[in-house]
């Protein structure tokens, strides 16, 4: 019973060798699972969109991205966790266990250009690693049937994990709707996927280790990020408090069980 509410959205306390033992397990056993790394941003998606709650709560693992995320984990929870497991820092512990096993997997989202430069990357980091299949975003919603043509493409590549860099919310949404047709995993990892392509700069580890990750992220895009972060952690700490406080019972929704008609693919 590792699900626990903040401000309504069950997150995992759990480390980087539980949930990388979840998703070689699944893996192995060819059954779904469904996972994503939430930071600030991810949480406070689902606390302003209770239907995108209840499909986050379905999710069978969703790890502490941010390091804020945590430390609600330990006031509210007493969770006693040490550490963060941050979406791109898991994908190199699972990607490392799928290279050991022998176990391929899919990468799908961002951009043809960034996958480019991804695929090298992974292979210099595991050589051992069996990429199965690729593909891009198309940057729009999902046709008729073009989901269950995406899960047949997966399947038939050999795959027992996906990858999927969509961006938040976008890759939960996909990973949701997903989940019903494949026999694998799926891991939702942010921007991971530019992160190891070398897009973008990773924050000092001092930074990481503070809670200053969304402070070096805004320096680096401030146009397109500054709404999220200026507006949205001081909404979380308030509601995280209120919480803790009992002002606020912060109940979470039940799990979501609909399959969407439209999604971004």
């Amino acid at each position: 019973m590792t699900k626990k509410n903040v401000l309504g959205v069950l997150v995992d306390a759990t480390n980087y060798a539980e949930a990388t033992e979840q998703v070689v397990a699944a893996a192995q056993e060819r059954r779904p699972l469904a996972l994503t790394a939430l930071a600030v941003h991810g949480v406070m998606t689902g606390v302003l969109d209770p239907a995108h709650n209840a499909r986050l709560n379905s999710f069978d693992v969703v790890t502490p991205d941010g390091q804020p995320v945590r430390w609600a984990l330990n006031l509210l929870h007493g969770a006693g966790l040490t550490d963060r497991v941050y979406g791109p820092t898991l994908t190199l512990h699972v990607l490392s266990r799928f290279a050991d096993e022998g176990l391929p997997v899919y990468l799908y989202g961002s951009t043809e250009e960034t996958l480019a430069r991804l695929i090298p990357a992974l292979e210099r980091m595991f050589p051992a690693l069996k990429i199965a299949g690729v593909e891009a975003s198309k940057f729009r919603g999902v046709q008729p049937g073009e989901d269950v043509d995406i899960a047949e493409r997966i399947k038939a590549s050999g795959a027992r994990l996906v990858l999927v860099g969509l961006g938040c919310p976008r890759q939960e949404i996909f990973t949701y709707a997903m989940r019903p047709l494949l026999d694998m995993p799926m891991m939702a990892v942010g921007a991971a996927f530019d992160y190891h392509a070398g897009l973008l700069r990773q924050p000092p580890p001092w930074m990481q280790r503070a809670g200053l990750e969304w402070f070096w992220r805004l320096g680096l895009e401030p146009k397109r990020l500054w709404r999220r972060y200026v507006i949205l952690n001081p909404a979380y700490l308030g509601r995280m408090f209120a919480q803790k406080t009992g002002l606020w019972k912060a109940r979470p929704p039940a799990p979501a069980t609909e399959r969407p008609t439209e999604f971004a693919v």
